[in-house]
């Protein structure tokens, strides 16, 4: 193979090796919009959000127990979170330790036994990798649906396929973390379990969850060999313990990715109503429901210390506006049998683990593509260092060779120096580019997609000389196995064309019968998803159009199901103060009408329009299956209902 080692700056790249000439100065200038001020955050608020964290990410990374009337408390919380069981105490022992100032990430496990059932085998409702980056500024959850098909490592039986949840009930904490770990190939600091008879209670506690119900969910047949019981009707309310474990627990007609979706849109439910009302007298009882039922391991064992905790509180309490996002395993790449078993590939998950380690934050914080940064220059303007960082003789040759026939610019050391890293254990490769140079962080987080798994860093002083001004610098970890784009994905967003169609007539008549029932003008869809209808198995009495009160204020919500049988919505009221309103991550303003955007990672979650002192917003599926440009040309077809 022909190497283009010593090609110096080679074709294209500027005397500098940054590619700057030969792109036009104004290409990426970014557009502003407008965005809400941040609210300001008071002790409670602040403190609130640290124990929402605690509960769902074990890394407890959240804000506030630093401050006021907590400092006599810190340490008594520390000691209730650490260990209590053998199994937690055990497990802990084999996880990874945590690098200062690195990213770390911690395995959540939910666990719960039903009612009636005999044995003390316990099930993991929940399990979740959560991630938290103090140099992005980033925190990023990943969960897996229990009856995902895996290789199960239970320690002292060997291995076997079966549900990922098996091995919960087979193998305690460490079947799962084992099994989780070498399923992602990613190593893992932290272990949090979550005992779900706290559910409730923390619930019950905080007064209740609002939550955007999508559907009509209805099970009665319930007991030890039936789903669980539930009664829930459609659109924005508050949810009590029981009905809020009820909906993330779901799965009587729909399959287990689903039923995450529902638990990561609690996730997200329960964060608004912890920052937005929770009391001084509420945290303390929230407090001492999550320090019972929560037990946090760390490598070494013991427990976080107070130090460890601090540092992710102050991450949280510094985290920029929309850098949380959520990576999934996603419908398009997941397929059931008979039994209900979810199959993944491996592509598929190294999808899902590449979106986990490399958030994209730019749409997270309510802007366009590119309009937090510039778009990765093409190949032949990014001038590429490649270095030897596991020891393979002829690694570096021959990835440079391999990078620059997909037109990479190859560049070598300076001064005959041999293409070695600093050091050749690095477990991952690592793409580093030079820092302030917003094209050499795009380009490095474009080339990781080829080179996966691996990591984008800010290139460091070590390596500064022998980069050779190289706009990318690519060190060659043990785990490169070639080049592959990540799982070959291709994102739903972007197409320009939105999957809609003209359909006013599909819900006048409903509408009309419902406007005499509230104080506030109607809007009605005059533009639909194509495949939907209208959801005759949802709302009251089977009705699609429900009219009821949410917080003393009237409320009408519209139920539709896609031919995929997914279901989306759009809400009406004249609460403003509803928390699902409080901070849009961008407003766009289009022809007059201002439309406020929330997003849920790259996908527009919801659309809300303001008129006549009321509120309208379109709602996605669970699995927001909806793309921005169908959701966008649904809120712009929201019309007052004719008075005729």
């Amino acid at each position: 193979m022909k190497t283009t080692l010593k090609r110096g700056i080679g074709r294209s790249g500027s005397p500098n090796g940054n590619g700057h000439a030969v792109l036009p100065p104004t290409v990426f200038a970014s557009r502003a919009y407008y965005r809400q001020p941040p609210r300001r955050r008071g002790f409670v608020r602040v403190a609130g959000r640290f124990f929402f964290w605690l509960l769902v990410i074990a890394a407890v990374v959240a804000s506030g127990v630093a401050g006021g009337a907590y400092l006599y408390a810190e340490n008594d919380i520390v000691k209730q979170l650490a260990p209590k069981s053998a199994s937690v105490k055990a497990a802990e022992q084999k996880l990874n330790v945590a690098p200062a100032g690195e990213p770390a990430t911690a395995l959540v496990i939910g666990y719960d036994r039903r009612y009636g059932e005999q044995g003390a085998q316990y099930r993991s409702d929940t399990i979740m990798l959560v991630r938290a980056d103090p140099v992005e500024e980033t925190l990023t959850t990943l969960s897996f649906p229990r009856d995902l098909l895996v290789e199960v490592r239970c320690p002292g039986r060997g291995s076997y396929p079966g549900r990922i949840n098996e091995a919960y009930a087979n193998c305690k904490e460490r079947g799962t973390l084992d099994t989780v770990r070498a399923l992602t190939n990613l190593p893992i600091n932290y272990l949090v379990t979550v005992n779900f008879r706290g559910f409730k209670q923390i619930v019950a506690k905080l007064g209740g969850v609002w939550i955007d119900v999508d559907r009509r969910y209805l099970n009665t047949n319930s007991g030890p060999s039936g789903f669980a019981r539930i009664d829930l009707q459609p659109g924005y309310q508050k949810l009590n313990g029981s009905d809020a474990l009820d909906f993330v627990r779901y799965r009587h007609t729909d399959s287990d990715l689903y039923r995450v979706a529902r638990q990561q849109l609690f996730l997200e439910a329960f964060k608004e109503s912890v920052t937005s009302s929770i009391s001084a007298t509420k945290l303390l009882k929230i407090v001492k429901v999550v320090t019972s039922n929560v037990e946090v391991g760390t490598a070494g064992g013991g427990g976080p210390s107070l130090s460890t905790l601090k540092s992710y509180a102050l991450l949280a309490y510094t985290l920029p506006d929309g850098h949380f996002a959520q990576a999934k395993l996603r419908p398009d790449y997941l397929s059931e049998d008979s039994e209900y078993r979810l199959i993944a590939s491996p592509e598929e998950i190294r999808s899902a683990v590449w979106d986990f380690t490399h958030p994209r934050v730019e749409r997270v914080a309510g802007t366009a593509p590119h309009e937090n940064g510039p778009k990765a220059p093409p190949a032949r303007n990014t001038t590429l260092l490649v270095l030897n960082g596991n020891g393979v003789p002829g690694a570096a040759a021959t990835t440079s060779a391999a990078l620059a026939e997909r037109k990479y610019v190859t560049i070598s050391p300076p001064d005959g120096q041999e293409a070695n890293a600093p050091r050749n254990d690095y477990p991952n490769s690592e793409v580093y580019y030079q820092r302030g140079n917003d094209l050499a962080h795009a380009a490095a987080r474009k080339l990781a997609k080829l080179v996966q798994p691996a990591d984008v860093k800010k290139l460091p002083g070590q390596l500064q000389y022998i980069s050779n001004g190289a706009m990318v610098v690519l060190v060659v970890g043990r785990s490169f196995g070639g080049l592959e784009p990540p799982g070959g994905r291709r994102s739903k967003e972007g197409s320009g064309k939105a999957n809609v169609t003209s359909n006013p007539a599909a819900t006048l008549p409903l509408l009309r019968a419902a406007r005499k029932k509230v104080p506030f003008p109607l809007m009605l869809p005059r533009v639909l998803e194509r495949s939907s209808t209208l959801d005759y198995d949802g709302g009251d009495g089977g009705v699609p159009v429900r009219v009821y009160r949410a917080a003393g204020h009237k409320a009408v919500r519209i139920v539709y199901e896609t031919g995929a049988h997914e279901f989306w919505g759009v809400q009406m009221t004249d609460w403003d103060g509803a928390p699902i309103l409080a901070e849009p991550n961008r407003e766009k303003r289009i022809k007059g009408r201002t439309y406020e955007l929330h997003y849920a990672g790259e996908h527009l979650r919801a659309v809300v329009i303001r008129y006549g002192g009321a509120s309208y917003w379109v709602v996605n599926t669970l699995v927001n299956s909806l793309s921005n440009e169908t959701m966008m040309a649904i809120a712009k077809g929201l019309r007052p209902l004719p008075r005729r």
